[in-house]
């Protein structure tokens, strides 16, 4: 299997599944789209289920296939969610055990890659997406006020 190795991780990026709160899928089922669509295997690193469940995908020594210019240099987590039943419009439907999982899963990967920021995949540069359907860094602004406090992340 040919890939590029990971560069100094730059971005953890989290995702949206661009899923209706009333389907609970994981890394099987995307892991399954995403061959569909050529991947060799599921693009994220990490999944959050709807009941908070962290599985993972990808490993992480190897690029991801989350975010197009950036996978060797990023991390990708995403949340089960995101969408209105039509699958297109943006809805933040996630559950607070997706949120407090998130926050524990990103202050636990910025302790293995301090100097990476923390953003959704709306926010990296080219992106028109409205994916994750929430703002991440206002999510994670309180995190970084007071590193010692996860919960305070939660919305």
């Amino acid at each position: 299997m040919n890939y590029k190795p990971m560069k100094e991780i730059e971005y953890l990026v989290v995702h949206c599944a661009a899923t209706p709160s009333t389907m609970d899928i994981g890394v099987k089922e995307i892991t399954k789209w995403h061959i569909e669509r050529g991947f060799f295997t599921i693009g994220y690193h990490f999944v959050i289920r709807r009941d908070g469940d962290v599985e993972s995908g990808r490993p992480m020594d190897r690029p991801g296939a989350h975010a197009r210019g950036y996978n060797e240099r990023s991390i990708g987590i995403c949340l089960v969610g995101g969408s209105k039943k039509d699958g297109k419009t943006v809805e933040n439907n996630f559950t607070p055990a997706q949120f407090h999982a998130l926050a524990i899963l990103l202050r636990q990967l910025t302790e293995l890659y301090p100097n990476a920021e923390v953003l959704g995949h709306r926010n990296l540069p080219g992106v028109n997406k409205g994916c994750p359907s929430f703002d991440v860094r206002k999510f994670w602004k309180p995190y970084l006020e007071n590193k010692d406090e996860t919960d305070s992340c939660l919305p």
